[in-house]
């Protein structure tokens, strides 16, 4: 039976875990049970995991973890919940270790759903590690990346749910710059740069301003160190409160704390200079980050500016929801609108594509057969206006949901009955019957004569 057509006792079922439900909130890191998960629990103990939507509900989001899409921060997408099917969208993007990362979701007026959100940490050989999670209906919250790695998000509403939402995914510094007045713009040298006639690596970052720019603490913590040596001239060495990491200041001019001192953010540590090693040079502080039983980490990304918001989608919003079709003689479907983005199918001419999401010039779509990715949006033309030709059906036909006759049957279209074809895929035709019925004929239909 199709989803639409849902049974009495899988509404009773519901009704009763609707009701028993309460309602989650905003969750912190490393919880042990997420939100996500309380609901996957309750779905089970109201034994809605077997009925078809449950199981296929619990399905999407398993498969979300083992098969993305790729995102390129930062990041905005607009996108469609349909209450007829469950499914989950999820994002694979790139963080450095020190970024703080901004994730939010916000629903469109009108739309009443409870969205589960899902950061997990990737790893070669290993099942994604959660590290953020959230249920709300105006969430947002964030988190800072511990090493240079992939995450996953994942996005799935609650059961039967419909509407729109538009999701952000944005990086910001997890720390405060640690020169008064300045930005990253002023950094010119970089981690990793050769020192030496290449017989050392830079580690750390060098941030130019006059000499007597006061250099600040960069979060709340406590002086460890205030000494001076050949290399790093005068030095501060600050120990953040929060995760433990030492920040290290050098080539300082003056310093003006004690070791033992507890600073705040903002707090005055020393004056920018050019002591130690750095005298034939104009006056810089030397900013490095160090982590126990790491060393030297690139402290470019735990200060550098937060993103700017993604620019808005330039692609038409009616069309989330609605069929469209290729127009082009070959076109691919992509994993990421980003120029290398991997592959996910090459489709033919007239291939016919439900739009679930949009961003920038690309929407975000489902093939037929399920497989989910990116089109440009200019190679695509709405489905319905105009159609691809009217058909008159040579004898009774069968109206399936999917392309496949061991899909859900919608309906039965009589003999000499007119449809009109919005698209083809695999030698199947995507129409529309003269109730306004859409879906699948799996039999071939004559031309009108």
């Amino acid at each position: 039976m199709s989803a639409i057509r849902l049974s009495c006792r899988f509404l009773f079922l519901l009704f009763l875990f609707t009701a028993c439900s309460q309602q989650q909130t905003l969750q912190g890191l490393f919880q042990k049970s997420t939100p996500h998960e309380a609901y996957a629990r309750r779905l089970r103990q109201a034994h809605l995991d077997e009925t078809a939507l449950g199981r296929d509900w619990l399905a999407a989001a398993d498969r979300a973890l083992r098969d993305s899409l790729v995102a390129t921060l930062p990041f905005q997408e607009t996108g469609l919940f349909r209450a007829e099917r469950a499914t989950a969208a999820s994002y694979r993007y790139a963080v450095r270790a020190g970024e703080q990362i901004n994730i939010s979701l916000t629903l469109a007026p009108g739309t009443d759903a409870h969205v589960f959100l899902d950061a997990y940490e990737l790893s070669p050989n290993q099942l994604p590690s959660p590290v953020a999670s959230a249920d709300t209906t105006a969430l947002a919250f964030n988190y800072t990346a511990s090493d240079d790695q992939q995450h996953l998000l994942r996005v799935q509403p609650e059961l039967l749910r419909t509407g729109r939402y538009t999701l952000r995914i944005q990086r910001a510094p997890s720390l405060g710059f640690p020169v008064k007045g300045k930005n990253d713009v002023a950094v010119a040298s970089f981690w990793g740069a050769d020192r030496d006639q290449g017989s050392r690596r830079h580690e750390g970052i060098d941030i130019f301003a006059k000499r007597g720019t006061p250099a600040i603490a960069a979060v709340p913590g406590l002086i460890t160190r205030v000494n001076e040596t050949p290399r790093g001239g005068k030095v501060v060495w600050l120990a953040d409160a929060r995760t433990g990491q030492h920040l290290y200041y050098a080539h300082l001019d003056k310093q003006l704390v004690q070791p033992g001192q507890v600073v705040r953010a903002g707090d005055t540590l020393g004056l920018v200079g050019n002591t130690g090693n750095a005298r034939t040079t104009a006056p810089h502080l030397h900013f490095g980050v160090y982590r126990a039983g790491r060393g030297a980490v690139d402290p470019f990304p735990f200060v550098r500016r937060a993103d700017a918001l993604p620019a808005a989608p330039s692609t038409n919003p009616e069309r989330l929801g609605q069929w469209v079709r290729v127009r082009e003689k070959t076109t691919t479907l992509r994993r990421s609108p980003a120029a290398k983005g991997a592959t996910v199918a090459a489709m033919s001419r007239h291939t016919p594509l439900l739009v679930l999401g949009s961003q920038a010039s690309w929407y975000r779509v489902e093939q037929p057969d399920g497989r989910i990715g990116y089109v440009a949006a200019a190679a695509v033309v709405p489905a319905a206006t105009p159609v691809l030709r009217q058909e008159n059906l040579a004898a009774t036909a069968d109206l399936y949901a999917y392309p496949t006759a061991a899909a859900a049957m919608l309906d039965t279209l009589p003999a000499r009955s007119k449809v009109a074809v919005l698209g083809e895929f695999r030698g199947f035709r995507l129409v529309r019957s003269t109730s306004g019925a859409i879906g699948w004929l799996t039999r071939p239909i004559a031309p009108q004569g």
